[in-house]
């Protein structure tokens, strides 16, 4: 519950601080652990810092930091006192770092010892303060710099009001021009306090974060959630790559954790399909419908495990679940959960809890908020979705044209996806409208399903569908590490061996997907893309930089 005083971070945490103030909060693995009570605290005299720097009301402040207890601080800190969050991904080169710092006007960045780099060179009357977030010292380190002093209290009494904006989020996004996305406290708070209702959280859930904290999937839904609920956050403080996160699994033995679908996928395609693949019974055997069913429930017991034996909630996020993927994951009664939204919706539409599953889909609309399928196709009843509710963003900063475009005077946010409801309300995303490719005879491609059917494939890591002179063809980046291990045991030079055998494998790959689709989306050429695709931060492939 929020408080009465509003949908308000302020108002919500003090909410919560008088119910669990003892309580973990937040935590670095192995590290620091902080109680409610004492990251409220921390919070006041990061405040106290701000003001002696000069910050006041409506300043865009920015956080560059991988995830951690200070980052959550940092972002209240900011928020309490009116001031506006810029969190940045660490993931953005040093040019966008300056680009987003400039058009944003932040007085001031929280950065972290491992992002230094990014900002070293940018010139100082851009973001002129500058602060390490894990100790709060200034970066100057002048002899005038005022220290941070764990017990300072902030001079002022701040009043914050739900239409105040309390963070622009900056999304390079899938389609090319980084735009900021003003959301307000109401447009946080009212989203969190919602997704709360698609599946109940409590005082003894533990988060393992391993998203990014700058993304707006995990900063609701992540960080915003459990703090109204009382739960506590556990940070890896590092990438999560498997010699990082299976032993944090075991150790923090979370309750909840948001992913995206390449963390599930890779777990699925790197050890549950080969085990089964190996063993010449299992292979057999998989393809017989009741077996498959018990072998994948006894998988998903050994899955469980990996992920510490107490998850009850795995949500996925952030782009389309790989269908044989979610198919083993219904079957091996995995307790997997699916949402969609956007940044500009803060973020979640729809979504279902592991007790509602169903195949492909993104659930229904969440509680308070209205989803239309605009203008639909009177074949397929396909059609733009439209979202309005209180989570619809203030606008884009400093881009009044560009807001206008999406958001009717009605409040009708245009969320550019291509959706279906079937007859209990459930959400089923078709693709991107943008991506939408029109065949000779004027059918609609949606090269997301064409994807989705090769990216299925052996070897296939992954793939984009693309009109090059008016023929569908398909850029597909295969595992050639994975093959290079399959056949090291010929005798014969390896590297010809695996230029031949992907010579095959695009032969092999056409006749397999243009036997799985309609005549219309049949593909007339596979290109090997080389090298990884570049991807946004809940990995999507950025299809402008391909097309």
């Amino acid at each position: 519950m929020v408080s009465k005083a509003g949908y308000t971070l302020p108002a919500a945490f003090l909410h919560t601080l008088g119910k669990h103030s003892e309580r973990n909060a937040m935590a670095m693995l192995g590290g620091e652990l902080l109680t409610y009570g004492e990251l409220y605290r921390r919070i006041r005299a990061i405040m106290a810092l701000l003001e002696k720097l000069g910050i006041r009301p409506g300043d865009k402040v920015a956080i560059l930091s991988a995830g951690m207890p200070n980052w959550g601080a940092s972002y209240y800190a900011v928020t309490f006192m009116g001031a506006v969050a810029v969190p940045l991904l660490p993931d953005f080169h040093p040019d966008e770092v300056k680009n987003i710092l400039e058009h944003s006007e932040s007085k001031a960045i929280f950065f972290s010892e491992g992002q230094q780099s990014k900002i070293s060179s940018i010139p100082a009357e851009i973001a002129p303060k500058r602060i390490r977030i894990e100790d709060f010292l200034l970066k100057s380190n002048e002899p005038g710099d005022p220290l941070f002093d764990p017990l300072a209290e902030p001079v002022n009494d701040y009043i914050v009001q739900e239409d105040d904006i309390a963070s622009i989020i900056y999304t390079s996004g899938t389609t090319g021009k980084s735009k900021g996305v003003m959301l307000t406290h109401l447009n946080i708070c009212f989203t969190a306090d919602k997704s709360g209702h698609v599946q109940e959280i409590v005082e003894t859930d533990r988060f393992l974060s391993v998203l990014p904290l700058s993304h707006t999937y995990e900063n609701t839904i992540g960080m915003v959630l459990p703090m109204l609920r009382g739960a506590g956050i556990w940070y890896l403080g590092k990438a999560p790559t498997p010699s990082v996160l299976l032993p944090a699994l075991q150790e923090v033995k979370p309750t909840i954790m948001l992913t995206v679908p390449l963390i599930i996928e890779k777990i699925f395609r790197n050890r549950i399909e080969p085990a089964f693949k190996k063993n010449i019974f299992l292979h057999t055997a998989i393809h017989i419908p009741f077996i498959r069913k018990l072998l994948n429930i006894a998988a998903g017991k050994k899955l469980m495990q990996t992920f510490g034996g107490e998850l009850h909630f795995f949500g996925v996020g952030g782009a389309k679940l790989n269908r044989t993927v979610e198919k083993f994951l219904i079957e091996a009664k995995f307790p997997y959960a699916i949402g969609y939204g956007l940044t500009e919706t803060s973020p979640l539409l729809a979504g279902f809890n592991p007790q509602n599953a169903r195949l492909q889909s993104t659930g229904p609309s969440i509680e308070d908020i209205e989803l239309i399928i605009q203008n639909p196709d009177k074949k397929t009843g396909e059609g733009e979705i439209w979202a309005r509710g209180p989570n619809i963003m203030k606008g884009y900063f400093k881009e009044p044209g560009l807001t206008s475009e999406v958001i009717t005077p009605e409040g009708w946010f245009k969320t550019g996806d291509l959706g279906i409801f079937d007859k209990d309300g459930y959400l089923y995303i078709k693709g991107r409208l943008k991506n939408t490719i029109i065949g000779k005879g004027g059918e609609n491609i949606h090269p997301e399903d064409i994807e989705s059917i090769i990216n299925n494939y052996s070897h296939v890591v992954d793939s984009l569908v693309v009109l090059q002179q008016e023929r569908l063809v398909a850029l597909v980046h295969f595992n050639r590490e994975e093959i290079e291990e399959r056949y090291s045991q010929l005798k014969y030079d390896i590297s010809n061996y695996v230029e031949h055998k992907i010579e095959e494998l695009q032969l092999e790959l056409l006749q397999y997907v243009n036997a799985r689709v309609n005549k219309f989306s049949q593909l007339q050429r596979i290109v090997v893309q080389e090298y990884p695709f570049e991807k946004t931060a809940t990995q999507k492939i950025k299809r402008y930089l391909y097309l």
